[in-house]
């Protein structure tokens, strides 16, 4: 078993500097560095049982994104943006690369985790050598965007753990089949107790303000500009699609086969928005691809 160390690296906005704290596993020396990044709502425990499975191969990098986690909040919560994070994780990426001619990062992104990725991987010059997104893409169904943001912005106080589990369960059911010891800890990565002893989410509720700001328009432009991205990406990529997902349709994972990098589709069944990794199975996945 591999011991993750938790560290933290200072990042720049608009507004001032904040703490962006990552977990480390693996050897600190070893070349080979593979990133890991979380959903909207989730943190970088979620990558725990992944990062052990490939932690004897690589230097396993999991940040909490600004606002999540042990990480600092942002001052202005519209800065809660995919610039944002992109710019957080160039300077994450310039403390942990070893130096050298070519420098290089694999990426596992989960759902906002790989919109970040996309981001970054559409840039020249940039480090990822090999992408793996999963459950995401250039189109995002409206319909999964609002049940993910009414639920975002719930400023919610639970009485006990167990309350507060339920709620993290039922708003994940669409992760697929978990033990009870999987959803306990899927639950306690991102709940904690605040002064009063209430139960809350680990996050800033000021995450919504993005998704609350957001008009018809906006979204086609930001449509727009992430198939731009998508089309400029080079580095050989997969997909993964929970077949049963409301947020990345068949027909938009279906053209991601054939436009930019052309990804390598693999759908996960009964599973929604967004399979796990936590499971043996699932990680076999991303592990085959990473280092075949």
């Amino acid at each position: 078993m591999f011991e993750a160390k938790i560290k933290s690296v200072q990042c720049l906005s608009l507004t001032g500097l904040h703490r962006m704290s990552y977990k480390e596993w693996g050897d600190e020396n070893n070349p080979k560095v593979l990133l890991c990044v979380h959903g909207v709502t989730r943190v970088s425990d979620d990558f725990d049982s992944m990062a052990q499975a490939l932690a004897g191969e690589y230097r396993v990098i999991a940040p909490d994104i600004v606002g999540r986690g042990r990480s600092d909040w942002l001052k202005n919560p519209q800065l809660y943006r995919i610039p944002q994070y992109v710019s957080d994780i160039v300077t994450l990426l310039a403390r942990v690369l070893p130096d050298g001619e070519r420098q290089s990062v694999d990426w596992f992104g989960t759902s906002m985790g790989g919109l970040i990725g996309l981001g970054l991987a559409s840039l020249p010059d940039n480090p990822i050598r090999k992408l793996v997104l999963n459950d995401i893409g250039p189109v995002l169904a409206p319909t999964a965007l609002q049940r993910i943001g009414d639920y975002i912005g719930q400023d919610l106080r639970f009485d006990s753990f167990e309350m507060g589990a339920k709620f993290i369960r039922d708003v994940s059911l669409t992760f697929g089949e978990h033990t009870e010891q999987e959803w306990h800890k899927l639950a306690s990565d991102v709940l904690r107790q605040d002064k009063d002893g209430k139960w809350v989410r680990h996050y800033d509720m000021g995450l919504a303000q993005p998704f609350r700001s957001a008009t018809p328009e906006s979204a086609e432009a930001d449509e727009a500009m992430l198939w731009a991205a998508y089309d400029a990406i080079q580095c050989p990529t997969l997909l993964i699609r929970g077949a049963e997902s409301d947020l990345l349709s068949p027909e938009t994972a279906a053209m991601m086969t054939r436009r930019g990098p052309k990804a390598t589709l693999v759908e996960i069944p009964n599973v929604g928005h967004a399979p796990t990794f936590i499971h043996d199975d699932q990680i076999a996945i991303a592990k085959k691809f990473l280092l075949g």
